[in-house]
């Protein structure tokens, strides 16, 4: 049975250097992984691609061709994709029944929360028999400000109910966020969703008093749902990215079982001392979730790691980078790693 990932999320939000991300986790983990790119417009991708859309049509041909704009092009290339399933479908089914597949969307949100054409073609995987789930990425910066948060929230959820796929909702650039200035609660009020009308200061603060009211009845509408939650992603952090596939893996009922001559990344026991205060080690799992499910890591780590104790981990990292490649070229004199 085949398994795979809808990645979707607005422009910047990261989803092709997910998928590059993964990729490189997963050949690590010599775990099998295909990527898709249905991004017409996509003429810059940095993961190895197993089909891509360009081959099928451009968004650049489209809109010359029928003189679309950017937004016009791009649903026209979804439906085109749509009504041309078959291309897509037969170049599938080379990748084997028990293949993972992740699948890049375009940026425009539309295709993703209001037009048909991705949800049917969505339909038509599931019915060929994908298990599939939406990974739907927001960049964190997002969370600093509390009206973009709210308008992160209503995308969220609108996606989540328009693709009705098993969704993790995802802040990714966690990494970043301290870039962007202090956050007015802990990380978890924003990836738990927790009471929203803490937020009415901040919205009364950010916007005209007339606006209040329409702020406070989104806050009630998204409470109402009660649908929503992120977790966070920092696609360089072995430890994020480890934790984000565990949770896809729990979501889609992925069991990945490795190769019994699978050899043993020279990571995947780290030294956990010299740790700053309180932190766990960066470690390094080989199995997937449904093997080691009991990963240990929550929000609380990742406030810690990038918000809290940024510095202090850092340095902690390089020394055990410094490490690890005084471990590598002991193991392997002849390869000359330096």
């Amino acid at each position: 049975m085949p398994f795979g990932e809808i990645i979707c999320g607005s422009p910047g939000s990261g989803k092709s250097t997910y998928c590059y991300g993964k990729h490189q986790l997963f050949t690590a983990l010599n775990r099998p992984i295909s990527i898709v790119n249905l991004d017409p417009a996509n003429d810059n991708i940095p993961y190895p691609c197993a089909i891509d859309i360009s081959s099928l049509i451009t968004l650049q041909d489209v809109m010359n061709e029928y003189q679309l704009g950017p937004n016009g092009g791009m649903l026209y290339c979804m439906e085109y994709l749509e009504a041309n399933y078959d291309w897509l479908e037969d170049r599938l089914k080379e990748l084997g029944k028990d293949a993972y597949v992740l699948f890049d969307l375009p940026g425009q949100v539309e295709l993703s929360t209001n037009h048909e054409s991705v949800k049917r073609i969505i339909e038509r995987l599931t019915k060929g028999g994908f298990r599939l789930a939406a990974v739907h990425l927001c960049d964190a910066h997002y969370i600093t400000d509390a009206s973009k948060y709210i308008s992160v929230l209503l995308l969220s959820l609108r996606a989540m109910l328009h693709l009705e796929l098993p969704h993790v909702n995802v802040l990714s650039k966690i990494d970043l966020i301290s870039q962007y200035g202090d956050l007015d609660f802990n990380l978890s009020f924003y990836t738990e969703v927790q009471d929203l009308s803490y937020l009415s200061n901040a919205l009364e603060a950010s916007a005209p008093r007339r606006y209040a009211a329409l702020n406070m009845a989104l806050v009630s509408l998204i409470e109402d749902y009660n649908l929503v939650g992120f977790e966070t992603l920092a696609v360089e952090d072995k430890t994020s990215m480890m934790h984000l596939t565990r949770t896809i893996d729990r979501v889609t009922g992925y069991v990945f079982v490795p190769p019994a001559n699978s050899p043993m990344p020279p990571d995947a026991v780290p030294d956990q001392h010299h740790a700053p205060s309180s932190a766990r080690p960066n470690t390094y799992a080989l199995f997937s979730s449904a093997i080691n499910s009991a990963g240990g890591y929550d929000v609380r780590d990742v406030q810690e790691r990038w918000i809290d104790a940024k510095e202090e981990w850092d340095e902690w990292e390089k020394v055990m980078w410094k490490k690890e490649g005084e471990a590598a070229r002991a193991a392997n004199p002849a390869t000359g790693i330096k």
